[in-house]
């Protein structure tokens, strides 16, 4: 974690206080539209206005992810997610008591106001602070055997299947690597050989890849435990077979407001039922409802822990991740649930993987 108290104090760029129009959205803007403003922007916050342009309320990538886990729909005006009485500070206002304000509320962002009470700039810790992102380890499964994926996988390892002309696995690297996530460890099973052969060390790739090899089959989780360092910060552990566009910096910033032992990604899923569906009470027929849609929060298969969640796996003994998460609850307290909106699919099946290429180009090219 970062040390407020320990950061040399950097004087904030002033056209990053001047440059705040494309974060400002009004009240009844949509959610989606604030969303639109915030992967734009990449300033991690959205200022909320009312018609006289007075500050009312900030929204952050959190407190939509939250709204999404209470059923709020993107469609909804964006005061149904904002955090309402905003701090703020006066325009003219010095850096340094910009710095104090932010410490006392433990805010991230805080904008600036005039004395009408509209928002003319923002000021952002990381800036204030000059603060580098810590190099955080990725670790990624990809030791599974794709059974359901026969009979590719009987020649082809699943991580390495080709999706968009590449292996699914290079593009997850890909990926990580552009979000500056530079060091990695593949754990690997099936076809080990086959992967090392392709990644090497990942130098190619613009990282640095390590493996940590299976001796049997461990579980979604139980290689964790035949990491060679035990880690000292956060681990963002991801499933090898999913193809995403998940902003893996979000959740950590996420998962560290939160300071959590676990997060735990989720994803929406709905399912129809494709006949009608009848609610009884004894012999009694109360209703039926016609092909009905359940809605439910699923696994997506991609995680950030602590190095204390991690010390709970027993060195080299097999472990589901479903099962650690049960025992992180029991021992360190509730894990934390991260909804995403981004793409995402788990390729499972013949038909993720006919899916996966339908969608390739559109969200990858």
């Amino acid at each position: 974690m970062v040390s407020l108290t320990s950061q040399r104090f950097v004087q904030m760029p002033a056209d990053s206080q001047n440059k705040v129009r494309d974060i400002i959205v009004g009240i009844d803007a949509s959610i989606v539209h604030a969303l639109e403003c915030l992967d734009k922007s990449g300033r991690q916050i959205i200022l909320v206005v009312e018609a006289d342009g007075r500050l009312v309320g900030t929204v952050t990538d959190g407190d939509v992810r939250r709204g999404l886990l209470r059923g709020v729909s993107l469609q909804t005006p964006v005061r149904a997610v904002m955090k309402d009485h905003p701090i703020s500070i006066a325009q003219g206002v010095p850096p340094s008591e910009a710095l104090a304000q932010m410490r006392a509320h433990g805010v991230r962002q805080l904008p600036v106001v005039n004395s009408a009470g509209s928002p003319v700039g923002l000021y952002v810790l990381d800036e204030l602070l000059g603060i580098e992102r810590e190099n955080v380890l990725a670790v990624v499964m990809a030791g599974g055997l794709g059974s359901r994926l026969r009979p590719i996988t009987e020649t082809v390892p699943k991580p390495l299947i080709q999706i968009g002309g590449r292996p699914l696995l290079e593009t997850t690297i890909t990926m990580l690597a552009a979000q500056g996530y530079r060091d990695i460890v593949l754990c690997v099973n099936y076809m080990a050989d086959v992967i090392r052969r392709h990644f090497g060390d990942g130098s190619q790739f613009g990282v640095s890849i390590n493996y940590v090899e299976e001796p049997t089959k461990m579980g979604t989780a139980g290689a964790l435990s035949l990491l060679p360092n035990p880690p000292r910060t956060s681990v963002l552990v991801l499933n090898g077979d999913i193809l995403t566009t998940t902003d893996y910096t979000r959740l950590m910033d996420f998962h560290r407001l939160q300071q959590s032992p676990l997060t735990v990604c989720v994803r929406e899923f709905q399912q129809q039922i494709p006949y009608g569906v009848v609610k009884i009470e004894g012999e009694k027929l109360v209703s039926i409802e016609e092909k009905p849609t359940y809605s439910s929060f699923v696994n997506a298969g991609i995680y950030v822990l602590e190095p204390s969640a991690i010390a709970l796996l027993e060195r080299g003994a097999p472990c589901d991740m479903p099962r650690l998460i049960e025992n992180v609850g029991s021992a360190l307290g509730a894990p934390t649930v991260y909804p995403l909106r981004e793409y995402w699919l788990d390729i499972g099946r013949i038909e993720d993987l006919r899916r996966a290429q339908e969608d390739y180009d559109r969200l990858f090219a």
